[in-house]
């Protein structure tokens, strides 16, 4: 566990453009088409709004969106890397699952000649076989109504004092193991799976709940269901901003960062086309919207965040040296082990 260099990322938090706009543009074959692979729910629906609609359908390029969760995409890619051709073009991951895809080598060394926004692009979002789109990290989520005082940290979460009214979301097994991690050594580590399964299982003795979907999650937090639980903080502002009485506090152990990009399949059917999405998706409008909408930080130093905005999606300059990079290699070479045993144990 190493602590992130935020230094980088702090530039694109709410600064005013710097650079001048890039003179050209990626360009679409004559319209075409592209397959994108992304979860559904609110992201799938953003991508539309902020990327597909407004950038894309104006250059007549066709969206055909594959939306299923991470897991089977992965493995749908795994399978179709001797095929010459595969069934998507760029797909949408966390960082861990983008350099597990990379290992497994069925993912596109970028041309960033082709991405002229990448211009912008901080350092540290920048890999070799993908991009970071946008960021936030791993905070508590409660309800100040339900909840008092006011948690600190992951083992108030993971508390099996709160019973059913904690919650658990399924789709996000491997950032919850991370959490039961650092509650289960104070902070020291993020992999170690024994004492998260103990945190877990302890929570399970509880009577936490356990969420297929964010959005299934936050309709429990709406309707008191449950009243603590752990998430982005950027979802955290998305439900506040929806009405839902919530806040996120910043876990004293560390806290996780997200971040989630896009990567193009070596075997892609409308490689170029891909190219262009992905360009689209640093486009200084669309990083603004997110931000907006989502309540995700930018990846690009060219957007404008507003102060107040800022306050609420960012973090502290001391929560910032709270922030932690992951290892994505023991994430890559442990996850079928920690899907088993969630599968199998936790959730049987």
């Amino acid at each position: 566990m190493k602590t992130i260099d935020r230094r980088d990322i702090l530039k694109a938090a709410g600064a005013a453009a710097l650079l001048p706009a890039l003179g050209g543009a990626a360009q679409a074959q004559s319209g075409g088409k592209v397959v994108v692979g992304t979860w559904g729910g609110d992201y799938a629906r953003l991508l539309t709004k902020n990327i597909e609609e407004p950038l894309l359908k104006p250059k007549g390029l066709e969206v055909v969106q594959d939306q299923a969760a991470d897991s089977p995409r992965r493995a749908k890619m795994v399978a179709e890397r001797r095929l010459p051709r595969g069934t998507a073009d760029i797909q949408g991951f966390s960082s861990a699952q983008m350099f597990e895809m990379n290992e497994a080598g069925v993912l596109e060394q970028l041309d960033y000649s082709k991405l002229p926004n990448a211009k912008n692009l901080i350092p540290s979002m920048k890999y070799p076989y993908g991009i970071g789109q946008i960021y936030s990290g791993k905070v508590v989520v409660y309800n100040p109504r339900l909840i008092t005082p006011a948690p600190t940290s992951f083992k108030d979460a993971f508390d099996p004092k709160h019973g059913n009214k904690s919650g658990i979301i399924d789709i996000q097994y491997q950032f919850v193991m991370i959490a039961a991690s650092l509650a289960g050594t104070n902070g020291a580590e993020m992999t170690n799976l024994d004492k998260a399964k103990e945190v877990l299982l302890a929570a399970k003795k509880g009577g936490v709940r356990i969420y297929p979907t964010n959005e299934a999650f936050a309709q429990a937090l709406k309707t008191e269901e449950i009243a603590i639980g752990i998430m982005w903080k950027a979802r955290a502002v998305q439900w506040q901003n929806a009405g839902i009485a919530c806040e996120a506090a910043a876990p004293s152990e560390g806290i996780p960062a997200y971040v989630s990009g896009f990567a193009i399949a070596k075997n892609a059917p409308n490689k170029e086309n891909a190219y262009v999405y992905m360009d689209a998706m640093l486009a200084k409008s669309a990083q603004e919207a997110f931000a907006v909408d989502m309540g995700y930080n930018p990846t690009v130093t060219n957007a404008t965040v507003a102060p107040d905005l800022q306050k609420r999606i960012g973090f502290t300059p001391e929560e910032e040296k709270r922030l932690k990079d992951l290892d994505y290699a023991f994430l890559a070479k442990n996850d079928s082990a920690m899907k088993e045993w969630w599968d199998k144990v936790f959730k049987g």
